[in-house]
């Protein structure tokens, strides 16, 4: 009875070494479930049923935005120099070299968004800057004659007028519900190829401190944008318009992965401006406004590092006017924090002139309300 005892456990455990040999070969997915308590590691495994979907196309939204998108070529006339007329013997036995050569032209080329079937495109800057003569060829083939409506160098964008009507407008997104991982299309010009669309995702966003223009607040992406895709559309999976492709950072004038485009919301400010009046108006309070660091905090005896210290003001200005003083650190404007310098001249040029706009600034470790009357920034001097 024994022997047949020991029998029957030998092969029950025959089989369950059996059936583990199994289990761990076939499924070792299993093997967490069928762990202890004790210190066992369970791992999330996606079911193979369940695997990601297939990416989409985006032949839909290209479709939808490429026919707005169109290329710009512009000349302008150089005066041309003799480099004779720089050695001054030269000057003085030939006097005839002083004659002006005959001016040349020089090109370039870029792109645009038709934001209005009546003809409006908007662009960069910087792709029409001293231009006199101005051509934009549509995606259908069509070639038009354009010229400035406005501009605005302090973004980096202008407004231009084609000659033309029921022209083909993008739709306008929103910057409200963009996030960063969200996929975007880049559709311009690069190089003169014509309509190109690269696609990438959103890197970053509200992109300042980069030195490029006054009022910065980009969004940051990885869709190639090379040279000519500068005034382009980034589009997002809708064909919807969501930014001005404006520059690119690179070392060797090519693509690197990092790109920065005007948000739109920032863009449809400008063009309702320049279309209304011809011009953009901003606030002014005339202050010099400096960031705070934290040495320069310990330097002045400040107790707090957010918000900008005034480091000058403009005399007889409206800041000035209206009680405030060097080292003040104003934190808000009309009621809108100011943490940093960016923020602060965003939120003095939203102001309309004329307007009153309480500031608070902190002195001497005591919050002042000050009442101050806006004026209307000066155009920026040429550099």
């Amino acid at each position: 009875m024994l022997k047949k005892f020991w029998l029957l456990f030998a092969q029950a455990c025959t089989l369950c070494v059996a059936a583990l040999f199994v289990v761990t070969t076939l499924r070792p997915d299993l093997l967490p479930r069928l762990a202890g308590k004790g210190n066992a590691v369970v791992l999330l495994q996606q079911p193979a049923a369940a695997a990601s979907p297939a990416v989409a196309s985006y032949a839909e939204a290209a479709k939808k935005a490429m026919p707005a998108v169109v290329n710009i070529y512009t000349s302008k006339s150089l005066p041309a120099r003799n480099p004779l007329l720089d050695d001054s013997i030269l000057q003085r036995y030939f006097p005839e070299l002083a004659q002006s050569m005959p001016a040349r032209r020089a090109t370039s080329l870029g792109s645009g968004v038709i934001v209005a079937p009546e003809g409006y495109i908007l662009t960069n800057h910087h792709v029409i800057d001293g231009a006199d003569d101005i051509e934009v060829v549509l995606a259908d083939g069509r070639e038009l004659h354009a010229r400035v409506r406005g501009a605005d160098p302090e973004t980096d964008l202008a407004v231009l007028k084609a000659d033309g009507d029921k022209l083909p407008a993008i739709t306008f997104g929103s910057t409200e519900h963009l996030h960063v991982g969200d996929v975007v299309l880049a559709i311009g010009n690069p190089f003169g190829f014509g309509n190109t669309v690269t696609m990438g995702i959103i890197s970053a966003l509200g992109r300042n401190h980069l030195g490029i223009n006054r009022f910065e607040d980009f969004i940051q992406t990885d869709a190639p944008i090379n040279p000519g895709n500068s005034g382009g559309a980034l589009v997002d999976t809708a064909g919807n318009l969501i930014g001005i492709n404006s520059t690119i950072f690179s070392q060797s004038g090519g693509s690197m992965g990092i790109g920065f485009a005007i948000p739109v919301s920032l863009a449809q400010s400008v063009l309702g401006q320049i279309i209304r009046e011809g011009e953009v108006t901003r606030g002014w309070v005339g202050v010099d406004p400096q960031a705070i660091t934290r040495d320069l905090a310990d330097a002045l005896s400040l107790t707090r590092t957010d918000g900008v210290l005034v480091r000058g003001l403009m005399r007889n200005g409206p800041a000035e006017r209206a009680g405030m003083a060097t080292r003040d650190v104003i934190v808000e404007v009309a009621g809108n924090a100011t943490p940093d310098v960016p923020r602060f001249v965003a939120r003095v040029a939203e102001l309309r002139p004329g307007t009153h706009a309480r500031m608070k600034v902190v002195r001497d470790g005591k919050l002042l309300d000050l009442d101050v009357v806006v004026a209307k920034r000066p155009r920026p001097t040429p550099p």
